[in-house]
């Protein structure tokens, strides 16, 4: 390999352990803090028939993307799988869906930070967060993921205590947790796109799959330890906060987590959680500018975004226009719009986006078990997808069509795109 090329490439430096933390930032993250009030609201007493749906999808997503990013063990995530093994189109659509949407979701979790730690000045410290946490990316991966592991084990200890806390407490009832469907078959699969949200984090160890040690190991190791400890905390958190709850009062509580400790009878513990659902809801902003500068430089080679962005620094090993670019993105939204009530699209791009990885895994091999669980995993994305609340469809559906028109054009103009 010529100088050049290794130049162009980044830096293999994360282990098992590192990959799982990444995983866990990602995904056990400000959702947990926010997602259990509308999935409530959507399916009543039937909130963890929701959770374990989401779970399921969020199962068979999680074997198509690591046994795809063993065998390409590249930047991008789904960008690359689709583009592999679907064609050019596929591959740019997933890339699109998750840049996209997950550029308003950096935007939104920002805000998040900036709300929980000023309220009156919620803009300015989310300007001060972006341009913090692009700093430490700017800096090399093992930054990223010494501070990822960090939030994960305050975020964990913050979760802990609730769980203990409502479950030992009087206001404890396992009648509360009384699993029905009240919410419907709609009301469920709602709840479960919701949540899914707060699952999806795991995409994050395979877009970062070219600084990954041993990749075909790694991975698919990774992948499914990240995802198998955010459900078991998922669950816990769930159940600690139905117990105290219930159903319809989890669907009524603007912070649940926060509610269900005051509700035990430990206020005191409220600001703490407050506390705790900032540096999640940091811990998930750092790993999304991760997640999507490293999409953005796939995308870069392959001339769908500026070629400039594609760009390695030759001391850190890292893309580091595409993360500033990313990162002035996400500063300019979140220093001028609110767009925290705006982002239900994010879930219907990330929805597409395993869509393809489903499909593209479908392809790996022609035996019927082989292909049980990419096709189990694109039947559910497209239903949890088309199940989420009409505005986020038809939002969703529109960022999916500027971006279908923007490969069109520019294959009129440039031409075909190399393959």
């Amino acid at each position: 390999m010529s100088q050049t090329a290794s130049a162009a490439e980044l830096r293999r430096t994360l282990g098992v352990g590192d990959a799982v933390v990444i995983g866990l930032g990602s995904m056990v993250g400000a959702g947990i803090f926010a997602a259990l009030e509308p999935a409530a609201r959507a399916a009543g007493s039937g909130l963890l028939i929701g959770l374990a749906v989401a779970a399921v999808v969020a199962y068979c997503n999680a074997t198509a993307s690591a046994r795809l990013a063993a065998l390409y063990p590249a930047s991008g995530g789904t960008y690359v799988y689709g583009r592999e093994r679907l064609g050019v189109f596929w591959g740019y659509l997933a890339g699109w869906s998750f840049v996209v949407g997950k550029t308003a979701s950096c935007a939104a979790m920002a805000l998040t930070v900036g709300a929980y730690v000023w309220p009156g000045q919620a803009h300015a410290v989310a300007v001060a967060a972006v341009v913090a946490l692009t700093a430490v990316n700017y800096g090399g991966i093992q930054k990223s993921a010494w501070l990822t592991r960090a939030i994960v084990a305050v975020v964990l200890a913050v979760l802990a205590s609730v769980v203990v806390v409502c479950l030992g407490s009087g206001a404890s009832d396992a009648g509360r947790l009384g699993i029905g469907t009240s919410g419907g078959v709609g009301g469920v699969l709602q709840a479960a796109g919701l949540l899914f949200f707060a699952f999806a984090g795991y995409a994050r160890i395979a877009t970062l799959g070219e600084e990954v040690r041993d990749p075909a190991r790694t991975i698919p190791r990774a992948i499914p330890v990240a995802l198998g400890l955010a459900l078991a905390v998922y669950v816990c958190v769930a159940v600690a906060v139905l117990s105290v709850l219930g159903a319809d009062g989890l669907g009524r509580a603007a912070a649940p987590l926060a509610e269900a400790v005051r509700a035990a009878g430990v206020p005191g513990l409220v600001p703490v959680v407050r506390a705790g659902a900032a540096v999640a809801a940091l811990g998930s902003l750092l790993a999304l500018i991760l997640g999507v500068s490293r999409t953005t430089l796939a995308m870069a080679r392959d001339r769908h975004l500026p070629g400039a962005l594609s760009a390695v620094h030759p001391r850190f090993q890292v893309p580091h226009r595409a993360e500033l670019a990313v990162g002035t993105v996400v500063a300019a939204l979140a220093a001028t719009v609110d767009v925290r009530g705006a982002i239900g699209f994010s879930s219907f791009g990330v929805l597409t986006y395993y869509a393809i990885a489903n499909a593209s895994a479908w392809t790996l091999s022609s035996a019927a078990a082989a292909r049980v669980l990419p096709a189990l995993g694109l039947v559910g994305c497209i239903v949890l997808a088309f199940s989420l609340p009409g505005v986020s469809v038809v939002v969703g559906a529109g960022v999916l069509v500027v971006g279908v028109v923007a490969f069109g054009l520019r294959r009129r103009v440039a031409g075909r795109p190399r393959v």
